[in-house]
């Protein structure tokens, strides 16, 4: 008889987690990492991912299985109701018959480029609205590029601005090649001079091939446990790289598994952070439908 993995339980109600998938470089499978954290959460509340990526340098408008009408449907001057905000994400099928949702751009590809929000507690505040438990920001921004660019201007960079907003458990992301991981390690050294808290990050290793790891993949693993709270292997998965994160609920097996012990590592993190059960969320104060939405800062 197979042994199922354990499940993750239920979020509270009144709970929101907050997951930024963060990467050195482009092709870190951030997106990937992304849709397998939507889709194992989906089974403990209710989950949606943030594409902060422009329309065309994203593959979530492809990805999603049943269109929403799309950011551009959410005015960015004026206050947006639930139902609007969840008019506008798409769903993408889990396993089990359940569903997560995700806010991208639908526009067409010759429009106009919308103006997504630079300010990471903007995303915060769209996905509170919305009402999601789980939440996965699926970032487009370099790590350390971001970090030392930050430092040398002297202001707070959007990596240490995701770490900062409530129950923000990141996940680092690199592909399990040398090349990869060296990328990340830099972007560790990078993360640990500058403070951020790693000590509660989750590393994600992801295959890009059959096989085991290589040696200086190995190397990096081991030492990346002793900065984060947990390293996660992600295998290869020949659907995935045909058909992307779309129908989720038809990935292999053991990369569901892995999407699983990620999920796990994430909560448990945060309920060693924060304590169990997870704490109250902030939530957005009602506006008239007749104010103006002003930028605002999380607390956090």
């Amino acid at each position: 008889m197979s042994k199922r993995p354990p499940t993750l339980g239920v979020l509270p109600a009144h709970s929101r987690l907050l997951i930024p998938v963060l990467g050195p470089a482009g092709g870190s499978g951030r997106s990937t990492t992304a849709g397998l954290l939507a889709a194992v959460f989906s089974s403990a509340g209710s989950a949606a991912v943030l594409d902060t990526a422009p329309r065309l340098a994203s593959p979530w408008p492809f990805w999603s299985a049943r269109p929403g009408a799309g950011l551009a449907s959410i005015p960015p001057d004026r206050p947006a109701s639930r139902q609007r905000i969840r008019d506008a994400a798409s769903a993408c099928p889990a396993p089990e018959g359940r569903e997560w949702q995700v806010l991208t751009d639908h526009q067409e590809w010759s429009s106009a480029p919308l103006p997504l929000p630079a300010d990471p507690a903007a995303w915060y505040q769209l996905a509170a609205a919305g009402g999601w438990q789980a939440v996965i920001a699926d970032t487009a921004h370099a790590v350390a590029q971001d970090i030392i660019a930050a430092r040398s201007a002297g202001r707070a960079g959007r990596t240490a601005a995701w770490c900062s907003l409530p129950c923000a458990v990141p996940v680092l992301c690199a592909a399990a090649t040398g090349p990869g991981v060296q990328a990340l390690q830099v972007a560790v050294k990078a993360a640990v001079a500058e403070g951020l808290p790693l000590q509660r990050a989750v590393v994600a290793l992801l295959s890009t091939g059959e096989g085991r790891s290589p040696a200086p993949v190995r190397a990096a693993a081991t030492m990346l446990q002793s900065h984060a709270f947990a390293v996660v292997s992600v295998p290869h998965d020949a659907h995935i790289r045909t058909h992307g994160m779309s129908d989720a609920h038809r990935v292999r097996p053991k990369t569901l598994a892995a999407g699983q012990e990620l999920a796990r590592a994430v909560l448990a993190s945060a309920r060693q952070t924060w304590g169990e059960p997870l704490p109250a969320a902030p939530t957005p104060a009602p506006l008239s439908v007749d104010t103006r939405v002003l930028p605002e800062k999380v607390p956090a």
